[in-house]
């Protein structure tokens, strides 16, 4: 039997991105899969890449919540189990990634050790992870600087012109008196 979706006028996009899901999908199972059986380097590779495609299937969720949102009402009735099922799935992804990030012996080796005075490398760790969440932090606050630099030339820039009309109001009006 078709996918009745198929037969339903506006519904072919949806369909379109559900498919489209379905292979990253299969892609990103096929990738976490492998990552347990690696180490160091290959395992930070295998992380990235499962990573993109965790991004990708959520860029194509939210693709279909739009297409979704403007379906007729009894395709969207069809329609919203398989979208939350879609999203548990890649939620479920989600986590077994962060899982897999979390496993520090795994992803570093055997240069990495709970034990702090056989740890080297354990300073120099902890200030490169410092650095960058002092990093992060001013990443934010530049951001947030520049959008609120956006905004307050939205502003003036309304206010000259505001105050451009005013004044060209006021000539056209001394002008006829």
């Amino acid at each position: 039997m078709a996918n009745p979706l198929d037969t339903d006028a506006g519904s072919e996009r949806f369909s379109s991105y559900e498919a489209e899901l379905k292979l990253v999908q299969a892609d990103l199972s096929q990738k976490l899969d492998q990552i347990p059986e690696l180490t160091a380097e290959p395992r930070k590779a295998a992380i990235s890449q499962a990573e993109r495609a965790l991004e990708e299937a959520r860029e194509l969720l939210d693709s279909m919540r739009l297409e979704k949102s403007s379906l007729p009402q009894n395709l969207k009735v069809k329609i919203n189990q398989r979208f939350r099922n879609y999203e548990t799935d890649v939620d479920a992804a989600k986590r077994k990634l962060k899982g897999m990030q979390d496993d520090r012996s795994a992803l570093f080796g055997k240069r990495y050790t709970d034990d702090p005075a056989r740890d080297e490398q354990l300073e120099q760790r902890q200030q490169l992870l410092s650095g960058t969440d002092r990093l992060d932090r001013s990443s934010g606050r530049l951001r947030e600087s520049q959008r609120i630099a956006m905004a307050t030339n939205k502003i003036v820039t309304i206010a000259i012109i505001t105050v451009l009309v005013l004044l060209i109001i006021a000539v056209i009006v001394s002008k006829f008196r």
